[in-house]
């Protein structure tokens, strides 16, 4: 028995030397290409996450990502590297894709780009068993991407008809006089405008991150994860609703000039806090319902 533990442990430690070896200088040189490269499309992706509200949560993306990395390294380390030609294939689509966006002067193809071009060097160099233990690392890196215009457009004025109809609904049940032209809620003190702003995808996008990154740190099973990120699509949905019926009372019983302003601002994160801890819940939830097996154990 103790002579397979050292066959084993011999054949970890000699797959750690043998991926220690691996030229640094290859590395270091593709870096600076993919930097010299992607300049101007990565500098332009982070002056989008500094000025526009609705993917702010970009920053977090990579950082996150890279934290994933840092805690598998042991992992990571100790897998044997399996070079494939096939990456090549994947690194010359990435190519073209940049090219292809460079021409048409298109922003979203060229970011893109950059996860294919890094998904090709990881196969090319280090083989499909290295690339699909990073695989979770990798494809989290598509939330750091703003959605195109002519997507999130299309995204966003059903979620401004949506929460503009649960907040008209809600507001009659509550015996407040209303009527909905649209995305614009009438009230008798003012009428209340669900503008792109108030449609929830700010707090959607950022929602669904926070609920992938929390899954990851708290749960062991895919589908567990799968379920929370899912369900925070209806939570920030429902809680974005709340925030526009409380509007819509502050309007009514108090002073319309309070929907506007400060109190407008801290509405949005006092219902974000509490889209965090309706997403708890519904891990604690879950966990109630579908108990996981090996935390018993």
């Amino acid at each position: 028995m103790s002579q397979v533990v050292l066959v084993e442990q011999h054949s970890v430690e000699a797959t750690a030397q043998r991926n220690a070896n691996l030229p640094l200088w290859q590395g270091a040189a593709i870096a600076a290409l993919l930097l010299w490269l992607y300049a101007p499309t990565l500098s332009h992706l982070v002056l989008q996450w500094w000025h526009d509200p609705n993917f702010s949560h970009g920053f977090f993306v990579p950082l996150f990502s890279a934290f994933v990395l840092w805690q598998e390294r042991s992992r990571l380390t100790a897998l044997d590297l399996r070079p494939s030609w096939s990456g090549l294939a994947i690194l010359f689509f990435g190519l073209s894709m940049l090219v292809i966006g460079r021409w048409g002067a298109d922003i979203f193809l060229p970011r893109l780009s950059l996860l294919i071009v890094l998904a090709g060097l990881t196969i090319l160099f280090l083989g499909w068993n290295f690339f699909r233990a990073i695989l979770f690392p990798w494809a989290f890196l598509l939330l750091m991407i703003p959605i195109p215009a002519i997507i999130f457009n299309k995204i966003t004025f059903p979620l401004q008809l949506l929460a503009s109809k649960i907040a008209s609904l809600s507001l009659a049940a509550m015996g407040v006089p209303v009527l909905r032209e649209g995305n614009v809620i009438v009230l008798a003190a003012m009428r209340l405008e669900v503008a792109e702003a108030c449609s929830g995808i700010r707090s959607l996008m950022s929602l669904l991150t926070l609920a992938v990154i929390y899954s990851y740190l708290v749960e062991r099973r895919t589908a567990a994860r799968l379920a929370l990120a899912l369900a925070s699509i209806p939570i920030a949905v429902g809680a974005n609703s709340v925030r526009i019926i409380g509007t819509g009372l502050l309007v009514q019983y108090w002073d319309p000039d309070r929907a506007e302003g400060y109190f407008h601002a801290s509405w949005g994160l006092l219902i974000f806090v509490i889209s965090l801890v309706m997403l708890y819940l519904v891990h604690r939830l879950i966990c109630l319902i579908w108990p996981d097996e090996k935390e018993k154990a």
